[in-house]
Formats: structure tokens, sequence, C-alpha cells
């Protein structure tokens, strides 16, 4: 690829990252409530409340400082930096040299310290109690990120993301022992990152339970549009993650391959969407003081994942 079509193919990226996220959100949506007997709203509806959200205006607490009104655009910008550095429909990306997985890490962490802080800034009881449990569910999540990335960096002897996905790649097979723990672990962690059952409701308003909602109770208009769909995003990005890590067969290295890797990509979102449903279908939301459990057995797979790497491979 020359640079042109290196800058053409990040920019089909970031727009795909920021575009397709309500739709996979959509998608989720309309699954869940297919399985649970309900009526569907639509797939599109995740675009329509980000449309109303946007026509509304944006009341603020007398006491909300900069960085409270700061906050919504740095965890969109960071989220959206995450998914451009992910190859999702190319391995030959600008910013590949910057796509490693100690980085995105650091992005999801710098979204997740603003939005506590927000949570906290107005100095309500919903805001502090949900930047709380964050903050307890981070310091249990990201060991586990790293413990995860660092297993399957083991293989292709490097964090880098498009690195690995060329390794994964030249491969006509990958199953071992240790990529077997680490997806499991990987499926564990996702599902507290992104706020999904049973660890968290992404529809849920009840104090006693609400985690990530209840940060972004005081936001309104756009900003509580541009949270939402951080939101989205976010799901949409450790999705693609996923698919990079476990499944990046199909992802392009030149212009001529991305109109199919869009397409494999369209079909693996798909996929995902249906195990997320069957997973928060057969499940109940877990009680807060069963998180640390919960993420401790996704930490503890990761690291039975490296061990078994060195004894087995």
């Amino acid at each position: 690829m020359n640079i042109l079509e290196q800058l053409l193919t990040e920019a089909m990226q970031i727009a795909l990252t920021a575009l397709a996220a309500p739709l996979f959100v959509g998608w989720v949506r309309m699954l869940k409530c297919w399985s649970q007997g309900r009526r569907a709203p639509g797939i599109l509806q995740p675009y329509r409340n980000l449309l109303k959200l946007f026509s509304k205006d944006i009341l603020l607490a007398e006491n909300a400082s900069w960085v409270f009104r700061a906050t919504p655009y740095v965890v969109f910008g960071t989220i959206l930096m995450a998914g451009s550095v992910i190859p999702v429909i190319s391995s030959e990306l600008p910013l590949s040299a910057s796509a490693d997985i100690i980085a995105l890490v650091a992005l999801f962490g710098i979204a997740r310290f603003f939005t506590a802080l927000a949570g906290m800034d107005v100095g309500t009881s919903f805001g502090g109690m949900g930047s709380s449990r964050e903050m307890m569910i981070a310091s249990l999540a990201e060991p586990a990120v790293l413990m995860t990335a660092f297993t399957v960096s083991l293989f292709s002897h490097s964090t880098s993301l498009s690195v690995i996905v060329k390794y994964v790649q030249g491969l006509s097979f990958f199953l071992s022992p240790s990529m077997a723990f680490v997806f499991f672990a990987f499926i564990l962690i996702m599902l507290a990152e992104t706020g999904r059952v049973p660890v968290d409701n992404p529809v849920t308003h009840l104090e006693l339970t609400m985690i990530h909602e209840g940060m972004i109770l005081e936001y309104s208009g756009r900003h509580l549009a541009l949270m939402e769909w951080a939101g989205m995003m976010k799901l949409f990005v450790f999705s693609s993650l996923g698919i990079a890590l476990f499944s990046p067969w199909g992802i392009a290295s030149d212009v001529a391959g991305v109109p199919f890797a869009l397409l494999l990509v369209a079909l693996k979102l798909t996929a995902i969407g249906v195990i997320v449903v069957l997973i928060e279908t057969g499940m109940a939301k877990m009680r807060i003081f069963r998180v640390p459990e919960f993420l401790g057995t996704a930490f503890l797979l990761a690291t039975l994942g490296m061990l078994s790497h060195f004894m087995l491979e």
C-alpha cells in the first residue's frame, strides 16, 4: 500500500468504528428482544436516539467544573482513537506503528479515568457510587486484559496488533490450550469492560445496580449523546479486538481486499452479537460483590494460558 491508500483505508476504518457501532448495538438489542419474546424496537433505533439527544439542550449543574464539560469529548475521542488503531479491515494502516496492545489498554484507561472523575465532579451520591464501582472493576479487569495480551503476544513475539494479525493469518489453523484459556478469559473481560450482563446491565436505571449509568446520570443533550455513542463504540472496539486476536483471517493487506474484509467483518460481528445475546439471556446480573470473583476467574484463565504456553508449546 502507498501512503494515499493507507490514509484512505484509515479513514474508512474510523468511519466504520463511528457509524457501525450503533448498528451493532441495535442488532444486539433486537436479538435480545426476540430471544425474550418481546417486540424489537428496530435495528436503527440507536441512531434515532442519538439524533434526538443531539437536538436537545444541555443542562449543567451549577458546580460542574471543566472536567465534567470536557469528559464527553475526551471519552469519545479516546474510544474512537482505539478503534482507529485496531486492524479491523486492513493490517496496513498509518497508525499501525502505534497499534500496541499496551497503548490500547492505556486509551481505555484514560476514558475510564475521566468518566469516573465526571461522575464525582457534581457531587451526587449516584455518581460517586458508580465511580467507585467502576474503579473497583478497573483494578481487576485491566490486569486481566494485560495478561491476556501478553499471552497472545508470546506467539508472535510482539505486542503490536498488526504483527499479531499477520502472524496468525500465516497459520492455516491456530488452536492451542493457551489460546483456548485466553479466549474464554477475553470473553469474561469483554462483558465486564463493556458493561454487559452479568457484570452490569446497559439498560438499567436502578440505583442499587447501575455502574456506568450512575456516572452519566447528570449528562444531557449532546454531552449524553457523546457518552452513549462512546459506549456503543466501546462494544464495537472490543468485538473488533477479539476478531483481530482470535479470528483475523480475511483482514486485508491491500486495497483490493478491503471489500471482502468488510463483508467478513460484518459476518463476524453478526456472530458475536448472537454470542453476546445468548450469554445475557442465559445469565442473570450478579451481585456487585461477586464481580471480583468473576474477574478473578478471567485473570486466572489468562494466567493459565501463559503458563500452558511455556509448559506445553
